[in-house]
């Protein structure tokens, strides 16, 4: 900057052009003492980040881009921000304008800035509309995940609900040896407890019951298959077929067996128990192939 100062009237002068005399001030004062004033700053601040990025002065432009993420951006001026941002070499403003963007399109594509953008820059525009697509991308995969987390969660209530009926009894049902607390007793502590029983009775007495005959003894048949393969007490445990699966395990194909491995996995980790880890080596005996394999699916809610 110095090295291109003009001797005028016995003084060195720097021209700077393009930017009102009241911003050079500020940039000027900011050179000298590091400081500014506020108002001044906030009046200024989209040519001093142009000054400090032309003259590369990186205290000022951080001050500036700090500046314009937390008071200046607005849904009628941030497509111009991001093209200045663009210009001035300021990646984590363009990211801020981006997110803004992206966050309230519907908004952001009636203004001004965003009609203009069109016209002379279809480049940004096409780089916006994708990051907007990739973000409803990952706003639904998100939306995925937490649904299937729910799913598992509700498969592990149903586990405990299970172990619940068949080893201790609930008010109106449990096994043969213990008597019954009837609906004297407190409400249930398991959220999955009155759809398991309403599942055991209708097993129970359904003249069909065979797998695939009925959709609600199909469901019954596969949390009994999934108890047992988290079931690590076999002999001793009242839960109706356990020792059963655990001999059909033997006879399972090894893609059958993964997908089975897998459901027990993510069930347990909905919990987000601390068991989880040493259960995941203990259900998993067959080593993965490469492959990737959806849990089966069970049928119907819990």
């Amino acid at each position: 900057m110095l090295e291109d100062a003009k001797l005028k009237h016995g003084f060195r002068c720097i021209r700077i052009s393009g930017a009102p005399s009241d911003a050079v001030h500020v940039f000027i004062r900011f050179l000298y003492s590091s400081r500014f004033e506020q108002e001044q700053m906030k009046k200024h601040v989209l040519h001093l980040l142009v000054l400090s990025h032309v003259f590369s002065v990186s205290s000022m432009k951080t001050v500036c881009i700090d500046q314009l993420e937390r008071n200046f951006l607005a849904p009628d001026n941030v497509v111009d921000i991001l093209q200045l941002a663009g210009l001035c070499d300021a990646p984590r403003l363009s990211l801020v304008c981006t997110r803004m963007i992206v966050g309230d399109f519907k908004t952001v594509s009636l203004t001004d800035g965003w009609k203009v953008m069109r016209r002379v820059n279809p480049s940004l525009e096409q780089e916006l509309l994708e990051s907007l697509v990739e973000a409803d991308t990952k706003r639904q995969e998100r939306a995925k995940r937490i649904e299937e987390k729910k799913v598992y969660l509700q498969l592990y209530e149903a586990m405990e609900a299970l172990i619940h009926i068949c080893r201790d009894g609930c008010r109106t049902i449990g096994p043969r040896d213990q008597a019954l607390k009837g609906s004297r007793a407190a409400v249930c502590k398991f959220p999955a407890c009155k759809g398991i029983e309403l599942l055991v009775r209708h097993f129970s007495t359904c003249s069909v019951r065979v797998p695939g005959g009925c959709a609600n003894c199909k469901r019954m048949w596969q949390l009994l298959e999934l108890h047992s393969r988290m079931c690590f007490t076999p002999d001793t445990c009242k839960v109706p077929l356990c020792r059963h699966f655990k001999e059909k395990m033997q006879h399972l194909g090894r893609k059958e067996e993964t997908k089975w491995n897998l459901l027990v996995c993510k069930v347990l980790e909905s919990r987000g128990t601390m068991g989880f880890i040493s259960a995941r080596t203990k259900f998993s005996t067959l080593k993965p192939d490469g492959r990737s394999h959806a849990a089966p699916r069970l049928v119907g809610p819990v």
